[in-house]
């Protein structure tokens, strides 16, 4: 019986992370990840996010995701979000390349569908630069991943894992 006070504390420290855990995992998405600046222009805030990696770090992306003119009507939006980063390939084989894929959530009426958005790097160790920008957003999410060279990321990148919020409008 010298297990039981071990497996004991082991229990109460897995219960405490299980109440602890929602609670802070909640207060990280409300609002974009990362070192928020002063905009531009009234109403922009800036969030750095990234680094973010593949598993195996055989791929990484990082970025800025600036947010401007957020609408808190029914179905909270901002008008434009605009994602600008790298990514890049850290797998030495070139027959593999890195992807950020990015899920944008906006709002068609009252609905909130979703598009996918994917940049492939092949070049191992140079960065590929991309920038873009949505209307109508309701939340940014982000998946890096390395996969043979194709021209859109497999299925095991898209539903394989969790995405990574980088923006939820509030």
């Amino acid at each position: 019986m010298s297990l039981s006070r071990p497996v004991a504390a082991l229990a109460l420290a897995a219960g405490a992370l299980l109440v602890i855990a929602p609670t802070a995992q909640a207060a990280t998405v409300a609002a974009p990840t990362g070192t928020v600046s002063a905009g531009t222009e009234a109403g922009a805030a800036t969030a750095f996010w990234g680094p973010r990696y593949a598993p195996g770090k055989k791929a990484k992306a990082l970025g800025t995701l600036t947010a401007k003119g957020e609408d808190h009507a029914d179905l909270p939006t901002a008008d434009t979000v605009k994602i600008t980063g790298k990514v890049y390939d850290h797998a030495a084989s070139s027959k593999v390349c890195g992807w950020a894929v990015f899920r944008i959530t906006y709002r068609a009426g009252n609905q909130l569908p979703f598009k996918h958005r994917s940049i492939r790097d092949c070049t191992y160790r140079t960065a590929k630069n991309f920038s873009f920008t949505y209307r109508d957003v309701y939340q940014v999410e982000l998946k890096v991943c390395s996969e043979g060279k194709r021209s859109k990321p497999s299925d095991v990148c898209l539903y394989a894992g969790t995405w990574k919020t980088l923006y939820l409008s509030k």
